[in-house]
């Protein structure tokens, strides 16, 4: 079936949704190619894998790359997590949002990040260093790796003006997230940045997104004491 409007990834995932909840596709059932339901939706792959992606997160369906995606035979419930604006976070807390561009260079990128990307070849990518900010104070600090394989046209944007993770959000749909949350404690230069006491216990969040198979981008997001994350499921 095709529609005349093009549809968005929620529009798409809430059809794919409703034909589980309904018993078209059953526990185990093989769903269709991405490909093939953006065809049969009128609609861009990237729309359908960004509606597959949250439909993974949410535990419905499970995606194994070559391997299709298939609803789980165990469906399990999932808070689930977008990828936040910080801009929009933090004005809509009611507080005002600054931003700081500490460093912005093209290098080859440490093994770290390589092995994060699950690439074998070393290559130059963007690495951009940033400090948010609300109501003048530290928020959040960033260490961001971006593949200009991927996303070459980031080498156009001013990135002294404009977040690298706002343009992202906004100009860049991703099929695959990974997520990592853990504590450390805040070194000399990271007190420095964010205001606080050295050894002070932070929390820090790791983002990694893909297109398919192709990288687009890693930050290493550290914030300030006090900082709260929500989740909704």
């Amino acid at each position: 079936m095709t529609t005349a409007m093009r549809l968005s990834w929620k529009d798409v995932r809430d059809q794919i949704h409703e034909a589980i909840l309904t018993g078209r596709y059953m526990p185990g059932d093989r769903l269709p190619r991405d490909a093939d339901i953006a065809e049969d939706l009128n609609c861009a792959r990237s729309t359908v894998q960004r509606a597959m992606q949250d439909l993974s997160d949410s535990g419905l369906v499970e995606r194994r790359r070559k391997g299709g995606t298939r609803v789980r035979p165990d469906p399990v419930t999932r808070a689930t997590l977008d990828i936040p604006v910080t801009r929009r976070e933090v004005e809509q807390k009611g507080s005002r949002y600054g931003y700081q561009m500490i460093r912005r260079e093209i290098k080859t990128a440490p093994s770290r990040v390589l092995g994060v990307f699950e690439l074998a070849e070393p290559q130059k990518m963007l690495q951009v260093e940033a400090l948010h900010l609300s109501d003048g104070r530290p928020y959040i600090l960033e260490d961001r790796w971006i593949c200009l394989r991927t996303v070459p046209e980031i080498l156009d944007v001013d990135l002294a003006h404009q977040s690298a993770n706002e343009w992202l959000v906004l100009n860049k749909p991703y099929s695959r997230c990974d997520l990592r949350f853990y504590a450390e404690s805040a070194d000399d230069q990271t007190a420095d940045l964010l205001g606080c006491g050295t050894e002070s216990a932070l929390l820090v969040i790791e983002r990694t997104t893909w297109v398919e198979e192709a990288p687009i981008t890693t930050v290493k997001a550290i914030t300030a004491p006090g900082y709260q994350l929500l989740t909704r499921s």
